[in-house]
């Protein structure tokens, strides 16, 4: 897509921070000289629809210009003709985030979730404050130590499972706090 002068740098800061420039932070990326430019271009991006102003007032992308177009399905068993058209655009971070002020990401270390699909290295999503049902992966801190585990709750005992037979389900003995519920599971395979 092409853009007018300046978003590419609102889009490069927000990819980086998670959240739109200010006007004065906008004033270090353009080497414009006054905010009253700054509230201009931000006018004309309302009004060509790359931005919009939310409930609150406060400036936010449109949602076309991060979703990545959704071309259709593609077989995972036998092979089949795959036919490339499109079915609609689609936000990651809408698909992924229901909550944005509780979600956060940790970075995967230990190998104790892999049959879960959670392998070393991966990056997790996943939100405070979420009430964890059975089967839900949790973040939790156990004892005065720190894991991620599937969560059980059978009478009024809580196990914490592992998804790999190599590691021993936890049985709390002292605290449990459940700080997260897990949502995602992010792997990149080529940097």
């Amino acid at each position: 897509m092409n853009f007018p002068k300046y978003f590419s740098s609102l889009l490069t800061f927000y990819r980086k921070h998670g959240y739109l420039p200010s006007f004065r932070e906008m004033l270090k990326l353009t080497g414009l000289k006054s905010t009253n430019a700054i509230a201009k271009h931000f006018s004309a991006w309302v009004k060509g629809g790359l931005l919009y102003k939310d409930h609150n007032g406060r400036f936010t992308l449109a949602d076309s210009i991060l979703g990545l177009p959704l071309l259709g399905t593609v077989e995972a068993g036998w092979p089949s003709a795959a036919e490339e058209e499109l079915a609609d655009t689609m936000d990651l971070d809408e698909f992924l985030i229901h909550n944005r002020e509780a979600t956060y990401m940790l970075t995967v270390s230990g190998e104790s979730m892999i049959d879960a699909g959670i392998n070393p290295k991966d990056l997790v999503l996943v939100e405070r404050g979420r009430e964890p049902k059975d089967g839900d992966i949790v973040i939790a801190e156990i004892d005065s130590g720190w894991t991620m585990k599937y969560f059980y709750k059978k009478g009024g005992q809580v196990s914490l499972e592992p998804a790999n037979k190599k590691f021993k389900t936890i049985y709390p003995k002292n605290e449990l706090k459940i700080a997260a519920v897990v949502t995602a599971v992010i792997r990149k395979y080529h940097s």
